[in-house]
């Protein structure tokens, strides 16, 4: 033994040479060799468990005739032609049970091969080299069984089964795993993933009805499975409520739903602000024509006549004395001031790039334009909202499709260029009021329009900031303000806005994303509420 080579598949290959002088010795090298076959074999014919357990010669033999005949199936398969599936399944399938298909025998066998795929992708080069060497060994004196295995794994490869199901997984520790062990944790870790999966598509309570709550709890454990089926509660709940629809096979928001979501996104930004954040700041004169207030003033000539009854009885009874009948004269009419509320068309534009969804940014901005919506419906029904989103291109969303908005692989590219061009187009549908843009973002442009399409660039060129302060002057000249709301304070961002609000003449503020509501809904009331002569 001491003078055997020092890897596995060496002293392999040299014991199955070698003659021995002791019966019980010979007897153990046989079944650990038999042990090591199953286990090399078993990720390929994981079905065929039960005959792998006593393999004779003739076990062997018929092995090689079913790899021979699943063989030309694939290679059938592989030529467009339509296999006898069940002419293999009458003569092997005992060695498939609840294979029912050549479909579905592809998938289990690409899965197994992904799973031995996944093992040696997941070993270092040197591990990996002693594997596929011992195997080569355990198989040297068959080496029609061995061709047709490596025939098998070069089908499965060409019709993307084992791709499909190979991953790299990287391990760490001490414990020693066998063979069996390792293809056991390829076979939980792919099923951990294809859950996952499955999970991430996930769009409507349907798709979740399609997911096993068995193999929930396998995996992820009872409390896993018991949240599984709270959410599908939740769904048959939320649509017994009126809050969804079924549009033939989804279930979308009604439009109760999507006012209860604005009227939830309002109430929780104002219950972070304290009592006297608004009215902090006086207001020297009162407006005309808005709406009333608390404080009641002598009315005059030209004063919209909203009685203080209270007040103006007063005024008489001070002025004739306790009695009865109360006799009014012109200067006892007491009237309650207003308070103009101008109005206003405000464009929201959100910005939709990648770094928004990374940085976890845009669930907060989206929560706020569902806020301001429920703001204006409530308390300034004459204005006008638009809701913008920006990436790579700008494109204008309603009210209704705020809470399913969400992020896709192609929203790359920050143009607002696009963004301010669109705010134009929306505003200049309106006649008089105040124009307002309200931008959140977190970088600078690395986009612009080249008549109909975008030029994206990263780090951005300088055509790009030019194009978008051309258009933010064009805003400027028809009476549009630009309010920005930062997210980051990069160098880049925080120059190009100085640019952008010298021109403009608007603000630009530093927000967090958890007070970003709070800054923009305030902002927005302390706007509404301007004194006039």
């Amino acid at each position: 033994l001491d003078q055997l080579p020092a890897d596995p598949a060496g002293r392999i290959k040299q014991l199955q040479d070698y003659n021995f002088t002791d019966p019980e010795a010979e007897r153990l090298f046989q079944e650990l060799m038999k042990s090591l076959q199953q286990q090399m074999m078993q990720p390929f014919m994981q079905g065929m468990k039960q005959s792998l357990q006593n393999m004779s010669p003739d076990d062997l033999r018929r092995m090689r005739e079913m790899m021979r005949d699943l063989n030309q199936m694939l290679r059938q398969r592989a030529e467009g032609d339509e296999p006898d599936f069940d002419a293999f399944k009458q003569k092997w399938g005992q060695n498939f049970p609840g294979v029912e298909s050549l479909d579905e025998l592809l998938e289990q066998l690409g899965r197994q091969a992904g799973q031995l795929q996944s093992l040696l992708d997941s070993m270092s080069p040197g591990q990996r080299r002693q594997l596929q060497e011992m195997m080569s060994s355990l198989f040297m004196k068959d080496e029609r069984l061995e061709a047709e295995m490596a025939q098998l794994a070069m089908h499965l490869d060409q019709l993307g089964l084992t791709e499909e199901f190979r991953r790299r997984y990287d391990f760490r520790g001490d414990d020693d795993l066998t063979m069996r062990e390792a293809m056991k944790l390829m076979d939980e870790l792919q099923q951990m993933e294809e859950l996952e999966r499955q999970l991430r598509r996930v769009q409507t309570p349907d798709d979740l009805e399609k997911i096993d709550p068995i193999d929930v709890e396998k995996l992820l454990g009872e409390e896993s499975a018991q949240d599984l089926e709270r959410l599908k509660e939740l769904a048959r709940k939320l649509e017994e409520a009126g809050y969804l629809e079924r549009k033939g096979d989804r279930l979308e928001l009604t439009a109760r739903a999507i006012r209860k979501l604005g009227d939830k996104a309002l109430r929780d930004i104002f219950a972070h602000l304290k009592r006297d954040r608004f009215g902090r700041h006086a207001v020297e004169r009162r407006g005309a024509g808005g709406d009333p207030t608390d404080e009641a003033k002598r009315y005059e000539f030209g004063d919209p006549f909203l009685l203080d009854l209270k007040g103006t009885l007063m005024n008489a009874v001070e002025r004739n004395g306790a009695g009865t009948p109360v006799r009014l004269s012109p200067d006892d009419f007491e009237v309650f001031r207003t308070e103009l509320s101008t109005q206003a068309s405000t464009v929201v534009m959100l910005d939709m790039s990648r770094s928004m969804i990374n940085n976890g940014y845009f669930l907060p901005a989206k929560k706020v334009a569902l806020a301001l919506t429920a703001l204006i419906r409530g308390q300034f029904p004459r204005d006008s909202l638009y809701i913008l989103g920006f990436s790579l291109y700008a494109r204008q969303f309603k009210a209704e499709e705020l809470p399913k908005l969400a992020w896709t692989e192609w929203n790359i590219g920050t143009n607002m260029h696009h963004g301010f061009q669109l705010s134009r187009q929306l505003l200049g549908r309106q006649k008089g009021g105040n124009k307002q843009v309200i931008m959140i973002t977190d970088g600078e442009p690395t986009a612009h329009m080249e008549g109909l399409e975008a030029d994206f660039s990263y780090p951005p060129t300088r055509r790009t900031f030019e194009e978008t302060l051309k258009e933010v002057q064009r805003c400027t000249r028809e009476g549009i303000t630009i309010n920005t709301f930062m997210l980051e304070q990069s160098r880049m961002l925080t120059q190009f806005i100085e640019q952008l609000t010298r021109i403009n003449k608007g603000r630009a503020f530093f927000a967090s994303p958890d007070r970003l509501g709070e800054y923009i809904l305030v902002d927005y009331v302390r706007n509404k509420r301007r004194g006039v002569a």
